[in-house]
């Protein structure tokens, strides 16, 4: 039997039909010989496709060599900036001359600054211009039989790039170098974080958008067929203290006796299934500093590349006095993805956690941390979106319980990842008077239309604080970063074996900050010497987070002048101010990192500026960041990279073969959302089985075709029915005790607590002291589980715990003391009174 998956238009979106044609499985798999096909038949719920015998899924549409044979990247970090080289190795084994296309992604905020090739000993380097000149160029040389290479970044999202190696002779070798600088983000837990994207899911397509998405291959990662090969080597002022991946690595090397200097390499056999992610620690890592690079010799004085540029980093500290009380008033809105990617695992190991599971324990800490009289809502988005309450509401028992009743009903079934509506939504509500607004948002951000998605959050950045969450391996970090650079707030991801729940209440603690106001920047510089800054306005500041300025420096001074960078600030009514005095002697060695990497922020300033008028592009500003991008040589929407080898001599014969590379594809495309799909309506059976699903997925949109199938099994209705009540994971100790915390802060003396503290309700019951009521019993024996059973999990706790202590004090209660000694006593603790804060 072969079943054709296809739309049937006259029945409602997201309503999928299966129809079926006779055709002998001996026939279909003639006709498809690269399939895995086998007897099996499949059907689909709401949740995900559900399969009866072995599973049934597409390779490649064709079994074609793949020219790329290996992938080898060198990284440099220099304090809290990285230099990443990578060298792609291609050789075509073919008897006729290929072109190959390679779409891979990048960091969001990279600045490409070096593109060349190297065949046989001709060597090419690639120069920066106008896009569809580069285009052209590109097409001219390969129509004229030269070859050419070309290098350009997506005209939806900064993180993904096309490169096309034209006109390949057969047996020829080329070896590809690409060469970027980014800079290091700082993590919650001040950890640097280096991403290298291996992972490069497909990325859903909005309905009604235009069809301008880069077509991406994308296998399952242990069908890639080339290798990667990784070092870094982490240089620093500090001490590095230690390096941590989601990835196998070889042992940590140090290169000299006060290890200031670091070698690390991914450990053999990488297989692709995940991105390499670095985390560098260094001793006193929030010391304020101040770079100064001398200008390219060749460049023109006045201008960007020929003059000085500072690159200020700083770690404001505010006063013990405002952070020794969180703010207690906000709007809190949550913004959950429920598209069907998020049924997929966080990582790729046997755990049975999924994204949307982690996502729901998640909701429930943050619930559960809120503190009463503030305001909150939530959102859930896929195909369509969804609301808990019509507007925020006030946080009290009834209205928590309310929204913890239908987190848990949450599922990932909403189809596709359609952000875009939720978001101009919520920012159509009005603002809650003296409550700030603060929006969390939850995805795992692989959708096509980001610049639109960041130009909204940006537009709205004078009325809240956006706190952004990538979650699992292939996020994208145009989306995540951008949503919380625009937004004023902070961004996390969490991939490999990371947990959600910490990085997501490090980042509550980071909203409950009194928000910065009146932020400025003034430069005291020696006479003659002026400072134009090149980033743009701090909008937010964290404390202990870092905040970057770059600065073009003009003007002449003696090279042992000093200058001086002031940030000033209103904190909570107070005015206050950060200062970092510098030297403006040029720092040796840096090359022009510093330089491209302030190119690549004037660059993104202007394209939000060339989109300031949806839909109405100014020619004036286009003008002039193409210019910057060429004069800098680094890369932007509006230019690509083209390099033309005029010196091969003979011309290639013969028509070009198309070689798409395959990128590593992170989860089966079975559970997750769906890019663009070619599915063709057909005549409905007789009795057609009609399953819900908005949210199938192929391994490209080239592969939907055919799936072959064998007779069902078992009834429809038994396997429907199973499905129609999603199996919750049993949860921990820890999320069965804050489960039954009361939203004002105490727990109820009840069986359910006592379970939740491994003891029995009699236990619990007879160890009371007579006087005291027994909600403060609960309560006190509930905070010293917590001290003295999770304090390795305590970022998670903490916040709910404060509310705890907060409404025990509140009670006056008698014999505090001596429930404290009486809880030790029972739980086997010896938690002090003063570490619960009562």
């Amino acid at each position: 039997m072969r079943h054709d998956f296809t739309i049937n238009p006259s029945v409602p979106a997201r309503r999928v039909y299966i129809s079926v044609a006779d055709t002998p499985a001996s026939q279909a798999s003639t006709e498809h010989p690269n399939r895995i096909c086998s007897q099996t038949e499949t059907y689909v719920s709401s949740k995900k496709i559900y399969q009866h015998g072995i599973f049934c899924g597409l390779l490649t549409a064709q079994k074609e060599p793949v020219p790329l044979k290996s992938i080898e990247v060198e990284l440099q970090v220099r304090d809290h900036v990285a230099t990443v080289v990578s060298t792609l190795n291609y050789e075509n084994k073919e008897d006729k001359p290929v072109e190959a296309v390679f779409v891979f992604p990048l960091p969001g905020d990279a600045a490409v600054c070096h593109f060349s090739a190297k065949v046989g000993q001709t060597h090419s380097v690639a120069e920066v211009k106008e896009k569809q000149q580069a285009r052209e160029e590109y097409d001219d040389a390969l129509s004229s039989g030269q070859q050419a290479f070309l290098l350009e970044e997506s005209d939806q999202s900064p993180d993904i790039f096309s490169l096309s190696v034209g006109s390949l002779p057969p047996g020829e070798s080329t070896s590809i170098r690409l060469e970027y600088v980014t800079e290091l983000a700082v993590q919650a837990d001040d950890g640097l974080r280096f991403c290298l994207p291996a992972v490069l899911n497909p990325r859903y397509q909005p309905q009604g958008s235009e069809d301008v998405s880069v077509q991406v291959t994308s296998v399952p990662a242990s069908l890639v067929p080339y290798s990667l090969s990784f070092s870094a080597r982490v240089s620093s002022p500090r001490p590095v203290s230690k390096v941590e991946s989601s990835c196998s690595l070889e042992p940590l090397q140090y290169l000299n006796t006060d290890q200031t200097q670091a070698m690390v390499k991914l450990a053999a056999g990488h297989k692709f299934d995940r991105d390499v992610e670095l985390l560098i620690y260094y001793k006193d890592a929030h010391q304020p500093t101040a770079v100064v690079e001398a200008g390219q010799a060749s460049a023109k004085p006045g201008t960007l590349m020929g003059d000085p540029v500072v690159m200020v980093s700083l770690y404001p500290e505010f006063p013990q006095s405002v952070m020794s009380s969180l703010a207690s008033c906000g709007e809190f809105v949550f913004l959950l993805d429920r598209s069907g990617s998020m049924d997929c695992s966080i990582n790729n190991s046997k755990q049975e956690e999924t994204r949307i599971s982690s996502a729901r324990d998640t909701l429930l800490l943050l619930l559960k941390s809120l503190s009463m009289g503030c305001y909150f809502n939530i959102y859930s988005f896929g195909s369509i979106f969804k609301h808990i309450f019509p507007k925020s509401v006030e946080y009290n028992e009834k209205s928590m319980e309310e929204a913890l009743k239908k987190v848990e009903e949450m599922q990932a079934d909403l189809g596709g990842t359609e952000i875009l509506e939720p978001l101009e939504y919520i920012y159509k509500q009005p603002c809650i008077p003296k409550q700030p607004r603060q929006l969390f948002v939850f995805t795992d951000g692989e959708v096509d239309n980001t610049k639109e998605v960041i130009d909204l959050v940006k537009k709205n950045a004078g009325s809240h604080r956006c706190f952004s969450f990538g979650i699992g391996e292939g996020a994208s970090s145009a989306l995540i970063n951008g949503l919380a650079k625009e937004g004023g707030g902070h961004a996390q991801f969490i991939t490999g074996t990371d947990r959600m729940q910490p990085k997501v209440m490090q980042s509550l603690r980071f909203a409950l900050q009194p928000a910065v106001a009146d932020i400025s920047v003034t430069w005291d510089l020696p006479k003659g010497v002026s400072a134009t800054v090149l980033s743009p306005p701090i909008t937010a500041i964290f404390q202990g987070q870092r905040s970057l300025i770059y600065a073009q420096l003009t003007g002449q001074c003696l090279e042992a002048a000093e200058g001086c960078v002031m940030v000033k600030y209103s904190l909570a009514g107070h005015p206050s101010q950060n200062q970092l005095h510098f030297r403006l002697k040029p720092a040796e060695d840096t090359g022009l990192t510093i330089h491209r990497l302030a190119a690549r922020t004037l660059i993104r300033c202007l394209e939000l500026e060339d989109r300031s008028d949806r839909g109405q592009q100014d020619e004036g500003v286009k003008k002039k960041l193409v210019e910057l991008s060429v004069q800098s040589g680094v890369s932007s929407s509006f230019t690509a990279f083209i390099a033309v080898n005029k010196d091969s001599g003979e011309s290639i014969q013969g028509p070009l073969e198309r070689r798409n590379i395959p990128t590593p594809r992170f989860y089966s495309p079975m559970l997750c959302s769906s890019p663009t799909m070619r599915l063709h309506p057909v005549p409905m059976m007789a009795y057609p089985r009609v399953y819900d699903s908005a949210d199938l997925v192929c391994e490209s949109t080239e592969l939907l075709e055919t799936y072959h199938f064998a007779d069902l099994t078992e009834s429809y209705d038994d396997v429907e029915d199973e499905a129609a009540v999603p199996q919750q994971p049993l949860r921990g100790p820890l999320l069965q005790l804050v489960s039954l915390q009361k939203a004002s802060g105490y727990w109820m003396l009840d069986a359910a607590l006592a379970s939740a503290l491994g003891k029995t309700s009699e236990e619990v019951e007879k160890s009371k002291p007579a006087p005291v009521n027994k909600e403060v019993w609960a309560t006190i024996l509930a905070l010293i589980w917590l001290h003295g059973f999770k304090m390795d999990v305590k970022e998670e706790w903490e916040l709910l715990a404060m509310k705890a202590a907060s409404w025990l004090r509140a009670q006056n209660a008698p014999c505090v003391t001596e429930c404290v000694e009486a809880g030790n006593v029972l739980l086997g603790c010896s938690v002090q009174k003063d570490a619960l804060g009562i």
